[in-house]
């Protein structure tokens, strides 16, 4: 890596990769359909494997994740720029691949599926393109606050999935083969997608708004600029420990003012997770200089966390679906990711791109030259 390339990206990528499968697999391994206010897990170690994954990983991990996507905006423009190419025509193909493996990704594998909302909100983030860092700070944060504020009420008030529905989906996922999942999960992305838009759009679209301004006040090249380590000193420990006591009051005590708690303290712990990854943002050894690379394919270990991890679980593969306990299941997560780094870490000594990120730079660049 050159001395001048930015190096959080590199660390942010692969941190949140480790955070959005850890959620995830909860979704992956059991039932997709509970309600949110129903603590889960039915033994000692599953109770504290959710406290843990819902006070440390959840919001924050995708808010890590779409906070990516803004820098990667910034970047976008900075290469379309330097290259003369008409980053219009670039950025609608961006959206349209996005779309297009959000769907198929949904719908094959795991209808929690986070790049069609990407497809969807990063096309509002194109009409902001060209805002100041002020006002785009303004918005974003503006946006976390409404999401922070809309989320719980929808998570709390949202009706109770059919019993049939239920009954079908241990049927399907615990004995039924590949085709009859995929019809199921079909059926489940399109059901879950408007909830997700506004449970989790909004606060991508924040996310967005944020990471864009860091790269145009250039704060992204400068992991020691006085803002990372402010979020470090007033975000890191006060979001975590409420972020933790919400999830604990979720788990254990009334879960809706957990659940609230929870939710409202994310973007505190996500801007204190910034800023200590930007203290962790050091110039790598050989190792873990391969491990960063391999990292930059981030959109290939997150598909391939799902397509993995769906085989794994479901009754077409090693049928392991809600028969193994949440830390089991958390562990198995965490390792599939770390063979994929792995892999990616091989794969890209010879290709200078991953799997699904070429794919999507061929959509990308469709039409284009230079």
């Amino acid at each position: 890596m050159s001395g001048s390339r930015a190096l959080m990206p590199d660390y942010l990528r692969l941190i949140a990769l480790f955070g959005i499968v850890v959620v995830n697999v909860q979704y992956i391994a059991f039932t997709l359909l509970g309600g949110f206010l129903e603590p889960s897990g039915e033994t000692a170690t599953d109770a504290i494997t959710m406290w843990l994954v819902n006070g440390l990983a959840l919001s924050k991990s995708y808010g890590l994740f779409s906070f990516m996507f803004g820098l990667g905006l910034g970047f976008l423009m900075r290469s379309a720029q330097r290259r003369g190419l008409a980053f219009g025509q670039l950025y609608r193909n961006r959206m349209i691949g996005l779309l297009l493996l959000g769907i198929a990704h949904g719908c094959l594998f795991f209808p929690g599926d986070i790049l069609t909302i990407y497809a969807v909100t990063g096309s509002v983030l194109y009409l902001l393109r060209d805002w100041p860092v002020r006002r785009l700070v303004r918005l974003g944060a503006g946006l976390l606050i409404l999401q922070a504020a809309l989320a719980p009420v929808l998570m709390a008030s949202a009706p109770d999935t059919p019993a049939e529905f239920v009954a079908l989906e241990r049927e399907i996922l615990g004995g039924g083969g590949f085709v009859e999942a995929v019809i199921f999960r079909s059926v489940s992305f399109a059901f879950v997608l408007p909830s997700l838009l506004l449970t989790q759009g909004v606060a991508a679209l924040g996310w967005f708004c944020l990471g864009l301004a860091a790269v145009k006040a250039g704060m992204i090249d400068e992991s020691s600029h006085p803002l990372w380590r402010r979020a470090r000193l007033w975000c890191l420990w006060p979001g975590v420990a409420l972020s933790l006591l919400g999830a604990a009051l979720w788990q254990w005590g009334p879960p809706l003012p957990g659940l609230v708690l929870t939710i409202l303290v994310a973007p505190v712990a996500t801007l204190g997770y910034l800023g200590l990854i930007a203290a962790l943002s050091r110039p790598p050894g050989p190792v873990m200089e391969r491990v960063l690379a391999a990292g930059g394919s981030s959109l290939s270990i997150y598909l391939g966390q799902s397509i993995v991890l769906s085989t794994i679980f479901s009754a077409y593969g090693l049928r392991l679906w809600d028969t193994v306990g949440r830390l089991t299941a958390t562990l198995i997560a965490v390792a599939v990711t770390v063979a994929l780094i792995a892999a990616l870490a091989v794969w890209r000594r010879r290709a200078a791109l991953g799997p699904f990120e070429w794919v999507l730079r061929r959509i990308t660049y469709a039409g284009q030259r230079g």
